[in-house]
């Protein structure tokens, strides 16, 4: 720590220029401005780049295709994938009330240690649990709710930290920056998925006692993952959101280009008021419908190569791997481009494709020319291009939302889009199970199209600085 200056929220300077008067009249008030020293923003850059990296191992272990093929094997409903994967989109619906707590509070680095580290401790009981299953002390559905009872209660809190997170990384990453950090931080992340997907499901699949119990022993190794990635949040700036708040009304202007200073400006479009922010609005509508439609079908192209066409966990992993191949190398690209070009054009451009992509799910089979040359180049496409989605949405919201109160702003965004899209997964889930709707693939085609459709709005957001 020695040669690192890490600085909490009481040392953020306030700068309060000396006026000099030669006669009684008050001096106007200073306007206040908020600098982070250079050598604290790259010390927190790369905390919150180890922080992410360390976190995939946590989520890799809890969620995705691990989790689903864990499901799978203890004969789980498509209801029951439904509410998989509905329940962390739905408690984004508490996420204002996360932002409330988290503006009263004086550090952002205790908020969120206090709520992360408590979420994923309770996967412990998980692991737990599974032993406790291979001794034959629990049923298998048993099993399943204490899962969805353990995925429910640990997305509840993070859905109480996820907007101050936000907040918190928004005012640590200079705006000239958010393209190509992150970029390089969503590359590491998928380097990460890179190594660690087909290692895990590998070691799911061949544990001697069977997979539920391998899951188990991988779901060990991803907690310890997670913990230690909460570690790295001490090495990043600590913010208070009273002075965060404090200066949001406050317009200051930007650095030289050679200063890793960060002073954010504020949109003049009615910042002040969340309603009367068209712009805000508009991206609200784009992301409810955009969610919705994504959700409809996403929880369940796992379910149909794993149930449906019964192809084994290793070679699923494979695949997601190649995802997160393909993700990794465009990452940086798609970062540079979008500070260059802007967000908007790359979002409607790039949606296109991944509102076509569901559509090409259509015509795979289980036989050999698909399981080795079609399905690695439908998940190399999705990587490609969900590089660029998320991404470019993550910016595109921070460029919309003002300074003050900002966890606010991004913890509506949540609570729509995390609403929209679990009701897109329940509704999801109930087409999948009857054949007279077209089941798995019916929905998969019904799904494409509405992403088309949700494109829509975004002809509609305006870019700041663009």
């Amino acid at each position: 720590m020695d040669s690192v200056q890490i600085e909490t929220a009481a040392s953020l300077s306030l700068e309060i220029p000396q006026i000099v008067t030669t006669s009684t009249t008050p001096a106007p008030a200073p306007k206040p401005s908020f600098r982070i020293p250079k050598d604290a923003i790259r010390t927190s850059l790369r905390a919150s780049t180890a922080d992410a990296v360390l976190a995939t191992g946590f989520s890799i272990t809890t969620s995705g295709i691990l989790l689903s093929n864990f499901l799978v094997e203890l004969d789980a409903s498509p209801v029951v994938f439904g509410l998989l994967c509905s329940i962390p989109m739905l408690v984004n619906l508490i996420q204002p009330l996360g932002a409330y707590f988290s503006e009263r509070t004086t550090s952002r680095f205790r908020y969120s240690v206090g709520i992360y580290g408590t979420a994923r401790l309770l996967w412990l009981m998980l692991a737990i649990a599974i032993a406790i299953f291979s001794w034959e002390g629990m049923s298998s559905q048993q099993l399943i709710w204490l899962t969805l009872l353990i995925v429910l209660a640990s997305h509840l809190l993070g859905g109480l930290g996820s907007a101050s997170w936000l907040s918190w990384l928004a005012m640590i990453v200079p705006r000239r920056l958010r393209g190509r950090y992150f970029g390089i931080r969503n590359s590491a992340v998928s380097l990460m998925n890179l190594i660690c997907m087909p290692l895990a499901g590998l070691g799911v699949s061949h544990w001697y006692g069977g997979t539920i119990q391998g899951y188990g022993v991988v779901l060990l190794v991803g907690i310890v993952f997670g913990i230690v990635s909460i570690g790295c949040q001490y090495f990043k700036v600590d913010i208070n959101p009273q002075l965060q708040n404090s200066l949001g009304s406050t317009s200051t202007k930007p650095n030289s280009r050679d200063e890793l200073v960060h002073s954010p400006t504020i949109p003049n479009h009615s910042a002040n008021s969340i309603w009367k922010n068209y712009n805000f609005l508009i991206f609200l509508i784009y992301i409810s419908l955009w969610m919705f439609a994504v959700h409809l079908s996403a929880p369940f192209f796992n379910l149909y190569m794993l149930d449906t066409l019964g192809i084994d966990v290793s070679w699923v992993t494979v695949y997601g791997s190649l995802q997160a191949g393909a993700n990794l190398l465009m990452l940086i690209w798609w970062g540079k481009l979008a500070d260059r070009v802007g967000n908007l054009p790359i979002l409607i451009f790039v949606g296109i494709m991944v509102g076509l992509t569901p559509i090409f799910w259509l015509g795979i089979n289980a036989n050999q020319l698909d399981i080795w040359l079609w399905l690695p180049l439908l998940h190399i496409l999705a990587g490609v291009t969900w590089a660029a989605i998320d991404l470019c949405n993550n910016n595109l919201q921070l460029a919309i939302a003002p300074i003050k109160n900002q966890s606010i702003y991004f913890a509506i965004a949540a609570a729509v889009a995390g609403g929209s899209g679990a009701l897109g997964t329940t509704i999801g889930s109930f087409i999948a199970q009857f054949s007279i709707w077209g089941g798995l693939l019916g929905l998969f085609a019904f799904s494409g199209l509405l992403r088309l459709a949700a494109l829509v709005p975004l002809f509609f957001v305006q870019e700041p600085g663009k």
